[in-house]
């Protein structure tokens, strides 16, 4: 039922789910993904995860454990809906200040729709770029977070690169995204519920089954947590990290510019 996973030298970029893309096209298919499913992105997650991911971004922002200080800044990346970014805005007791960053426009236009109905919009940014070249300078961020987005952007070595570039010396990385499941029973029906009754669900919520399907064979072709963690220290960082939840269906990567 999977495809064998990429890894830490790479394949991502020519991957769209299971199917084999040349360099290049896979943005272009990733951004229809997303613009479809923006308006409900909330429930789609809610499909994919049970419901956990709300759990799983609880316990990332509570490891980033942002300060209490209006200095403070994190890029939040493929955060457009602001989940994320409004954790650690209100983590900080209103204080911090977040740049969500998306290369879907549909994304942050539901996401700035959402931070002004919290009054949360004096506390972000929202800005429509890529990932693989951030249109900022080195050293500017205290934090980088990202969460189920990386497994989307196609040249995923960039784009740590770019990660290690903009944050400041003692800046951390956290990236939380979907992984290989350690527990061969969980792995079992795990299967059966992404490749059955995702594509299935999703169909009845938007419409459309197509997005569904990509999504659950993207998380199969990502490298797993020790050929990411590879990755990241390939980028530059150290200290790196990773911490499974759930049986290892998400994993949250924790890497630190020394």
């Amino acid at each position: 039922m999977t495809e064998a996973r990429t890894s830490a030298d790479g394949g991502m970029e020519t991957s769209y789910g299971f199917r084999q893309v040349t360099d290049g096209e896979k943005q272009g298919l990733v951004n229809d993904v997303f613009h479809k499913v923006a308006k409900r992105y909330d429930i789609m997650n809610d499909v994919m995860s049970a419901g956990m991911h709300r759990v799983w971004k609880d316990a990332m922002v509570a490891a980033l454990n942002p300060r209490k200080d209006a200095g403070y800044k994190t890029l939040d990346v493929a955060g457009g809906t602001g989940d994320i970014a409004f954790r650690i805005v209100e983590a900080s007791d209103r204080k911090a200040h977040v740049t969500v960053l998306d290369i879907n426009g549909s994304m942050l236009a539901v996401g700035a729709e959402r931070a002004a109905k919290r009054k949360l919009s004096e506390n972000l940014d929202f800005v429509e770029a890529n990932a693989e070249s951030l249109p900022f300078e080195a050293n500017s961020f205290d934090a980088y977070t990202i969460a189920f987005g990386i497994r989307n952007v196609p040249h995923i070595d960039l784009a740590l690169k770019e990660a290690y570039r903009v944050l400041k010396r003692g800046g951390r990385l956290l990236v939380l995204e979907f992984s290989e499941v350690e527990m061969p029973l969980l792995e079992r029906f795990y299967d059966e519920w992404s490749f059955k009754a995702i594509p299935r669900f999703g169909k009845m919520i938007t419409g459309e089954a197509e997005p569904y399907q990509y999504l659950v064979e993207s998380i199969r072709k990502f490298p797993n947590q020790e050929n990411f963690a590879a990755m990241i220290r390939n980028a530059g960082f150290s200290r790196v990290t990773y911490t499974n939840y759930t049986g290892g269906i998400a994993a949250l990567h924790s890497g630190w510019k020394l």
